[in-house]
């Protein structure tokens, strides 16, 4: 834990009413109990290489070309 963190956390609180500091606390605790997201480095070095560069040209073109687009008679 970085103690320059938690002292600025601290100052920070005491400034807040009470229902804000229990809000806090709430969500500290949910980050804390939340399990880690995402997949280890390890595993996504093991892909480094797995897709070809004229594979991942084709498929950057693709979302280019079929993603933000907007088509007004859709709705």
């Amino acid at each position: 834990m970085d103690p320059s963190i938690t002292k600025q956390i601290v100052e920070r609180m005491q400034d807040l009413p009470l229902p804000q500091q229990r809000l806090v606390l709430e969500m500290v605790k949910s980050l804390a109990d939340a399990p880690p997201q995402g997949a280890p480095v390890e595993d996504l070095l093991a892909l480094a290489g797995a897709i070809s560069s004229e594979d991942a040209h084709q498929m950057l073109q693709a979302i280019e070309e079929g993603c933000e687009q907007v088509d007004a008679n859709a709705w």
